[in-house]
């Protein structure tokens, strides 16, 4: 009787300590803007000018925070396409302000993002905020409006 008291007592909390980690594996980590500036950054820097006189990236090799490399993330920001057809965006930069590299000169690199979807996701309207969550990590991608201290392979696009 005391063997099978003890088996079930095991058995189940194993059974809790299984739900739990689930649970838990299942929920992406939220971050912000923020979370995403290494303690003592600067990011406001006076900007530049290049070769046209026209403004450059702020700060292009800014650092970046390692902790959430590998993570499976959701972070809010704006779209800035860069690969895919009328219908659906393959790629992106996501920022954390409407018009960045666009508009105004591009933030910080470790304020922009670049995405790689699994798969093509339509963007209704760029004046709206998106959540985009998938698999992040510190890998820096440079193309011709700005760099991005971190890389995404995104999963999914939601309106925020």
């Amino acid at each position: 009787m005391v063997k099978l008291l003890s088996f079930k007592l095991i058995y189940t909390g194993l059974l809790l300590l299984f739900a739990m980690g689930t649970a838990t594996a299942a929920e992406p980590i939220e971050l912000y803007w923020e979370d995403l500036v290494p303690a003592g950054f600067n990011e406001l820097a006076p900007g530049k000018t290049d070769h046209n006189n026209k403004m450059a990236q702020v700060q292009p090799n800014a650092p970046v925070v390692e902790v959430y490399n590998n993570k499976r993330v959701k972070l809010p920001g704006f779209i800035v396409p860069l690969e895919g057809t009328a219908e659906l965006t393959t790629e992106f930069l996501l920022v954390p302000f409407f018009g960045a590299c666009i508009h105004v000169p591009p933030p910080a690199s470790n304020q922009i993002v670049y995405v790689k979807m699994d798969e093509g996701v339509p963007v209704e309207n760029l004046y709206d905020a998106v959540w985009v969550e998938g698999v992040f990590n510190t890998v820096r991608w440079e193309g011709d409006i700005a760099a991005a201290g971190y890389s995404m392979q995104g999963k999914t696009v939601t309106a925020y």
